[in-house]
This record gives C-alpha cells, sequence and structure tokens, in this order.
C-alpha cells in the first residue's frame, strides 16, 4: 500500500509517501510544495492543485492521509489553509484516491504512543520507525510523513472499518 501524508497550508504543503508492505515500513519520498509569498491565494491555489496533481500521477498512492484542520489562535491563517485543504481533497477525489483524516493527538498517538507528545519526539519516533539517518527535512515534510505513518500504523487495527 502506497500512502500520500499531507501536512496542508498554503505557504507550504508537505508531503510524504510511505509504502507499508507485510508490516514494513518505508520511506518512498518526501518534499514539500511552495508557493511565493506576495503570489494572490488564488495563484497559490493553483499552484498546489496543479502540483497535488503531479504527485498523484507520480507516486500513484492508494490513499491519502491528511491532517485535520484546526483553528488555533490565527483565524486568518486558518481561513487559508483550509482553501488550500479544499483544494488538495477535491484533487485527491478527482483522482479517486480514498482520503483519511487525522487529528494532530491520533497523529502523536500513532507514531509515539502518546497523544500528547511533543513534536521532538513525534519526528525522532518518525526517523525510527522508517529506519533514517535524519528527520525528513523541512519541518512540514517531516509533519507529513508522520501523518502517513500514522495511517499505515491505523489501517492495520481490527476496529478498522467499524
Amino acid at each position: 500500500m502506497t500512502i500520500l501524508g499531507i501536512d496542508p497550508g498554503y505557504a507550504i504543503v508537505g508531503f510524504g509517501v510511505v509504502q507499508k508492505d507485510r508490516g514494513g515500513l518505508r520511506l518512498v519520498s518526501c518534499g514539500a510544495i511552495n508557493t511565493p509569498a506576495g503570489l494572490p491565494l488564488s495563484k497559490r491555489l493553483l499552484q498546489i492543485s496543479n502540483d497535488m496533481a503531479t504527485l498523484i500521477a507520480r507516486f500513484s498512492p492508494d490513499a491519502m492521509a491528511i491532517e485535520k484542520l484546526y483553528f488555533g489562535n490565527n483565524v486568518t491563517t486558518g481561513i487559508g489553509v483550509a482553501q488550500a485543504r479544499g483544494v488538495i481533497l477535491t484533487e485527491a477525489e478527482r483522482q479517486g484516491i480514498p482520503i483519511y483524516e487525522y487529528d494532530p493527538s491520533q497523529v502523536k498517538s500513532a507514531v509515539t504512543g502518546y497523544g500528547k507528545a511533543e513534536k521532538a519526539q513525534v519526528m525522532d519516533m518518525t526517523r525510527r520507525l522508517l529506519k533514517l539517518s535524519a528527520v525528513p527535512k523541512p519541518d512540514d515534510a517531516a509533519d507529513a510523513v508522520a501523518i502517513a505513518l500514522c495511517h499505515a500504523r491505523s489501517s492495520t487495527s481490527l476496529l478498522a472499518g467499524i
């Protein structure tokens, strides 16, 4: 199973592609879609849509795991992220990719075993689970890899689909 993990944003969209077979996990690729500051939001969203289509065509994922939207203290930023997330979800749906959504505590729990783990703990466990020499960079890509791992580990649950 090939899982495309997405950490949504409108300035930076992190992505991580994880391959899961017979209980083994392997990082295929990770990186970020970067949209230029100062570019109108509509053009940023178009770039995200086009780049998502390219990622899906390149890696042919069996599933996409994406972080659920949560509004922190900055509602304005949250609105932009929500719009980018909508573009990402639309492109996955257009390509027929099943979408799975996880909140940050689910990702932390799946990767570290503790839903309130610190970011550094999540990154270190991501590195360990995938047997990497270093944590993926940039941070948005590392977050996306953790989201993909969350799905890889959650999809094996006997309760999946209930």
